[in-house]
This record gives structure tokens, sequence and C-alpha cells, in this order.
């Protein structure tokens, strides 16, 4: 499984980090062990400055290298929505320097998606929400992407083999925040809940 994610993807929050509006989309890969299965996000220790993003998501069926745009909807099964976490201070100094920015996007535990559902035929006029607590943090639809979903696919394709088990994430909308160590989230797709999120503190843990 990889997990491939688009930038800027929104006008809006292209606006609001100061970023100017992309002519082609743009592509970043995590590894799967920057899933957080479990729902816990550990804080990084390297960061001072977390923030999340909510995005709509979808689930690759079907093998794709090269698909055209008319072709690309039929390679998604599902969709849901989920949270892509950055180490901004950290992406920010990289940045700066030049230098590509993956440690502040693609670490361990940096990306969490909710349950898959059915995609609904009008899934882009669907909100999809995020809230902490119960205070709304972020609303977006699939319509105000810069690209549609049909394109992304189709021109990822042509970088990367899309394969079956692999996700897409599609950009965050505007709204985009601090996460504090000891935050719940919870994220809706339309008025279901498809999924909640625990922040802890740094974890002194080590690989065994």
């Amino acid at each position: 499984m990889k997990i491939i994610c688009v930038a800027r993807n929104y006008p809006l929050h292209a606006r609001e980090i100061g970023a100017a509006l992309p002519e082609r989309p743009i592509f970043f890969i995590k590894p799967a062990t920057a899933y957080a299965a479990s729902g816990i996000v550990s804080y990084p220790t390297f960061s001072q400055q977390l923030e999340y993003e909510a995005e709509l998501v979808f689930r690759i069926v079907q093998r794709a290298k090269n698909i055209s745009s008319e072709n690309a909807l039929s390679i998604v099964d599902a969709i849901t929505v989920g949270i892509d976490f950055t180490a901004r201070d950290l992406q920010t100094q990289l940045k700066q320097q030049g230098l590509p920015w993956e440690m502040a996007k693609a670490f361990d535990g940096s990306v969490w998606w909710g349950t898959w559902q059915p995609t609904p035929p009008d899934w882009e006029n669907i909100p999809f929400r995020l809230f902490r607590e119960k205070h709304l943090l972020q609303e977006g639809y699939g319509r105000d992407m810069l690209f549609p979903l049909s394109r992304l696919l189709a021109e990822a394709s042509q970088y990367f083999t899309l394969e079956p088990g692999d996700v897409f994430f599609t950009g965050t909308p505007h709204g985009v925040g601090k996460v504090l160590p000891s935050d719940s989230f919870s994220v809706y797709l339309g008025d279901s809940l498809v999924g909640k999120v625990q922040v802890q503190s740094p974890s002194t843990c080590t690989a065994s």
C-alpha cells in the first residue's frame, strides 16, 4: 500500500498558506508506515507546530498506469474522510533551504482515514467536516477542488502505477490549524461519523 496525496488542490487553502495555485496537480507519497491505523496519533518529537488537514480520500481497487481521465473513476470504489498531519515548522525550514519536505509529511503516524463508504454519485456536493470535540474546524466539498478527481487519478498514474489497496488523498480545504497533544478529532462525511482520532504526547517508545 502507498498513500498518494495532492498539494494545493483547494484555492482557499493555497491562499491561507501563501502559496501560488499550481498549473498542474502536485503529488507526494507517504509510505504505509505513515498510516495511524489505531486512530491514535503520537505528536512528533521533532515538531512544535503539527497541523491537521482534513481531506476526501478514495480507495484504489484496480491497477492503472497512464489511465485516461474518462476511465479514471472506474479504479476507485469507496470514499471516506482522512487527516493529513503536517509538521509545518519543519516543512517551512526545509522549503526555505530548497530541500525536499518528506520528513515533514511522510513520518510515521502522519496520516489517518476513517471507515470506507460506498461512493455516492453526488459525492462532490456532500460536505466533509473535521471537529475538535464539538467545535467545527474544517468543512469542504469535492466540487471546490482545483483539479477534479478524474484528472488527479489520470495524472498521478503517469508517474506512479496505481495498485489495489492504494489510498488517494485529494487535498484540504481552508481552515488548517495547529494540533494540540491532547486533541480529539472526529470526521464526518455528510451526516455520517466515519471515525475519530486521538492525539497523544510524544512517545518515548523505540522499535523492537
